[in-house]
Formats: C-alpha cells, structure tokens, sequence
C-alpha cells in the first residue's frame, strides 16, 4: 500500500504534517475529511529514483535517527510482534517528518510483498552495511538477534561521534577567539603603540618592522584577504569533491605521523566492526569484505582492501593480505591469522574489534587532551612576538637616553 505525506487544518485551525497509508491520494483526503480535518496537499512518497533529483534539498538520516530507530525495531521483533506492526510503530513514535517518510517507504515495500532489506534499498537512504546484515538476519530466520547486533553496533558507533564532537567544540572555540585577537591587536591596537616609531630616527628592530608592515597590509588588505580565504576554501572543498582531490588527501594525511595513525586506526576499527557483524550474520566472507571497504573513509584503504578481497577470492589468505596491504595493525592482522587457522574468524574478529575501538578511543582522548595547551601555547607565543616587537624599540630609545 503506497504511502501519502499530507498538509492539513485541522478543528482549532492548526496545520498538521504527517504520512498517511492508502490506495490513493483521494482516499487519503477521504480519512483527513473523517477527522475533521481540511486537507491541504497530498503528495505522495517519492521512490528513490525521484528522490535522486533533489537530494540535495532533503534532509538527512542521521545517525542519531538510524540508532533510536533500531533500537526500537529490535525491541518490537524481538516481543513477536509482525514485522508490518513493528515498522507502523516505529513510523509514529518517530517526531521527524522525513524519518516517516523513509520509514513508510520501506513499510509499504515489505507489505507489498519484498523483504525488509530490499525495502530499504530501494528506499537509498540506508547504508550497505545496514542492508547487507538485514538481508542475512532475514536468510537465517534470526532477524530479531541481527537488529539487537545492528542495535548495539549503531548506537556504539553514534556515542563515540558525539563524544568526538563535544571535545572538538572547546578548542574550536578557542582556535576562532585566538585568531580574533590576534586579528584585533594586529588592526586596532598595534598601529596606534607603533605611532611613535615612525617619528623617531632611530633602526627598528627587524621584528618590529615585520610586525608594522603585516599590520599595515592586514588594516588595507584584510576583505580581500577574507575574500581569497573563502575562495581559497571553497576551490579546496571543490577539489576534494573530485576523485583526483579525494585520493591526494587520503595519502596526504596517511603520510602525516600524527594523522596517519588516527586514520589508520579508525578506518582499522571501523573495517573490524563491520566485518565482524557480517560474519556473525552469515554474510560470505568476500562480500562482508566488499561492504567493509565500502564503510572506509579513507579510499587508499578502501582500494587495498578491496585487493584484498580480489586476492581472498582467488584462494588467498585474509591476513596475510591485509599484513601486505600495511594499513592495519599488527596485532589486528595476528588475531585475524589466529582466527583463521582455529576456525573461529567470527570470534577473533570481534575481540579485534573491540581493540581497535578501545585504541581509537585511548588515542582521540589523548590528541583532543593535547590540543587545548597546544592553542594556548600557540596564543601566547603570538602574543609574545607582538609584545617584543613592541618593547625592543623602547627598551632601546631608554639606553639611548
């Protein structure tokens, strides 16, 4: 049964937005009419190949949406309840009108017969590796236990996001109020100490007349300055769009000591993740390995350890082409040997997960830690600077005197 989204009045006056199931959109306004309701638009939910025209402009699953969805979809299957009831549920507890949209979608597919994992493909906006374990749990007959693992995993994943988030605001503010002043020194307050300067006979020190010459071009440069610098960003982010720009960043930072390891394990931990919930599932090893290079951020990754997955289907050794690869840590890739040679890969590569979450965690905590004094240092360092350059020359006109 196809799904309507519909504008309304209702009784006190008020507009109501919703998602309603029908045969068509006259019997939608038929049951709006039936609550004394004045319809006002009945649309119907695009599919996805609408929906590709205007992506742009819809608003996005996000991932906080995707963990509180399926966390109440596990809790609904797991107490019994049919899979069409569960999914009407969830749609009506969700307070967000594009999330009902989706989860109508996929309600009306699984009613008109499809299973719940090709309802979600179709709908485009859940990931592969949400499909792909969906569709084992469906093959299994334990749909119930691989949403609790889906569950678990999406919701894992949402609170370490957040928590990378909380602890990135204090030093961006604090990057954005050091950059501020030094801008507000450099423009209002430098050039009226350095007044006398001019005035005077005497050599300034070097450091002075750096500082005087960069606040003149800041005072009489800085919109174009701004100007260049939002070009300069926007031309960035353009580039970085393109293939070309995604490949030169991923090596570029993989080269980087400090980044490159923060990349290496995060992409390790998230490759780890996803491999171990598919096996678990029952998905075949060369296609969990697909979608966990899909999952990668980082394409240099991704590309190796789709090599991998060529090489693994050809007869090879899972570990030792992620050893040749070099991308992964030792420790992962001997749990996954280990693994391997006792039969018990699924096992292995949950204990490899979760070491690879534990370190990524450890090692976050510790740069973001880093970070704070590492500004401070920095600000007080420019403060410094401006601060000599602005006493030499008197320290100097006293010994004259």
């Amino acid at each position: 049964m196809p799904a309507y989204q519909y504008i309304a009045i209702d009784a006190s006056g008020k507009q109501q937005k919703g998602v309603l199931e029908g045969d068509s959109a006259r019997q939608i306004r038929q049951q709006l009419r039936d609550k004394q309701w004045i319809p006002v638009q009945v649309d119907a939910v695009e599919p996805k190949d609408k929906q590709q025209s205007s992506r742009w402009f819809q608003k996005k699953f996000t991932a906080y949406d995707l963990a509180l969805m399926t966390r109440q979809l596990a809790v609904l299957v797991a107490a019994g309840i049919p899979l069409e009831e569960a999914l009407r549920a969830v749609t009506k507890q969700s307070e967000k009108s594009h999330v009902q949209n989706i989860l109508s979608s996929v309600r009306s597919k699984v009613m008109e017969g499809h299973s719940l994992a090709q309802g979600m493909q179709q709908s485009g906006r859940f990931p592969d590796l949400y499909i792909a374990t969906i569709a084992a749990g469906e093959r299994s007959g334990h749909l119930d236990l691989i949403l609790d693992q889906l569950a678990d995993y999406t919701e894992n994943r949402f609170a370490m996001q957040k928590k990378i988030q909380a602890a990135m605001i204090y030093p961006i503010i604090l990057m954005i109020m050091s950059f501020a002043i030094v801008m507000g020194l450099m423009t209002y307050v430098v050039p009226d100490i350095v007044k006398t300067f001019d005035q005077s006979k005497q050599a300034l020190p070097w450091i002075t007349v750096v500082m005087m010459k960069s606040s003149e071009i800041i005072r009489q440069a800085w919109p174009f300055m701004l100007v260049a610098s939002a070009l300069g960003i926007f031309l960035l982010m353009r580039f970085l769009k393109t293939a070309a720009g995604h490949y030169a960043f991923d090596r570029l930072i993989l080269k980087m000591p400090l980044f490159g390891k923060l990349s290496r394990g995060i992409n390790a931990a998230r490759f780890s993740s996803t491999l171990s919930i598919l096996t678990q599932s029952g998905v075949p090893l060369v296609d969990a390995l697909k979608i966990g290079a899909a999952v990668s951020s980082n394409w240099v990754i991704r590309d190796a350890v789709n090599v991998a997955a060529e090489k693994v289907t050809e007869g090879g050794n899972l570990a030792s082409q992620l050893e040749r690869c070099g991308y992964f840590p030792p420790m992962m890739v001997q749990m996954i040997k280990s693994g391997e040679s006792s039969g018990e890969l699924d096992r292995m590569l949950k204990r490899a997960s979760d070491m690879q979450d534990r370190e990524v965690t450890t090692l976050i905590s510790t740069l973001l830690a880093l970070l704070e004094p590492l500004m401070l240092v920095l600000m007080a360092g420019i403060v410094l600077v401006i601060v000599i350059a602005v006493m030499l020359p008197i320290v100097n006109m006293n010994n004259m005197i």
